[in-house]
């Protein structure tokens, strides 16, 4: 196989190997984000049994149970009670402070005490990060005894979201471009393994470098030694442009003969003993070289 045709394999392979490693990071970072925010979702909710059982030790109930927290939206919960109590705002809102306070999704909330019969809110107040954003009013008016749920609702967290909308983004774009350079490696290594005995496969054209024939629809035709290393040329680039410059040098020049117009007439007769396969041209790229185009 010849070294430029081992030095495009390589390079592939690095990349290939390059674009592989850099997907598996950005999905791994993505799996490891929704997994520690999905943990830290989790870890909220039980806090929100916490804050009930809280609520109802204050009010002086040990022992009715506090049901099943309910999950409103994304960031929306409510927490119920089996029986009728009664509470101080200022207890209320100190109690939910310390349970929630160390969360790392909880620094920003609003709470509602709705009536259970009406659905009226009774009480809220509103806990920031920044602490001069609170707001807590009526704190010293004992609440009278009724039956009362709890509305908690988080802000969203707009970093979280817009990581997650990188990474979700980048992977299709990575997959695009992934496959984009896989085709590009595939083109150019698209030929079959009977390639590295110097035998090439192009279309129905099987082309034997060793041995300087050509086989075009069962019919072997023999090459001149110039014609040779000009189809080995094209036959290890199919379907790129390959300058001018470089058959002459590649070609002649390196052997110390400087040619005008006998590209022309080598290139002139390969094409005829192609010509048995329609799906295979050399053509001329007007200004740069030659193409070995090669169609399904």
């Amino acid at each position: 196989m010849p070294d430029s045709q081992n030095r495009i394999l390589g390079k592939g392979k690095y990349l290939i190997g390059f674009m592989l490693l850099l997907f598996a990071s950005v999905a791994c970072a993505a799996f490891g984000m929704f997994s520690s925010e999905d943990f830290d979702i989790a870890r909220r909710e039980v806090l929100l049994r916490r804050l009930g059982h809280e609520i109802l030790l204050q009010s002086g109930d040990s022992t009715s149970r506090v049901p099943p927290v309910k999950k409103i939206s994304e960031n929306e919960y409510r927490i119920g009670f089996e029986h009728e109590l009664t509470f101080l705002p200022g207890s209320l809102v100190n109690i939910t402070r310390k349970v929630l306070k160390d969360h790392p999704l909880a620094n920003d909330y609003v709470v509602k005490v709705l009536n259970t019969g009406n659905s009226s809110v009774v009480y809220g107040f509103a806990i920031s990060e920044n602490k001069k954003d609170d707001i807590i009013t009526c704190i010293g008016r004992k609440q009278p005894l009724a039956r009362y749920e709890l509305n908690i609702e988080f802000k969203p967290t707009v970093i979280s979201t817009a990581k997650k909308g990188y990474l979700l983004g980048s992977l299709p774009f990575l997959t695009l471009v992934g496959f984009i350079f896989l085709r590009a490696v595939k083109t150019r290594k698209a030929l079959p393994a009977a390639q590295s005995a110097g035998v090439f496969t192009l279309g129905s054209v099987s082309f034997d470098a060793k041995n300087r024939q050509l086989t075009v629809n069962d019919k072997t035709t023999d090459l001149t030694g110039t014609e040779n290393r000009l189809l080995l040329i094209f036959a290890s680039s199919p379907n790129e442009t390959i300058a001018r410059s470089r058959l002459q040098k590649e070609i002649w020049e390196d052997e110390g003969v400087i040619v005008g117009r006998s590209l022309d007439m080598f290139i002139s007769k390969l094409r005829k003993k192609l010509e048995g396969d329609q799906h295979i041209k050399i053509i001329v790229i007007r200004g740069k070289g030659y193409k070995l185009q090669i169609s399904s």
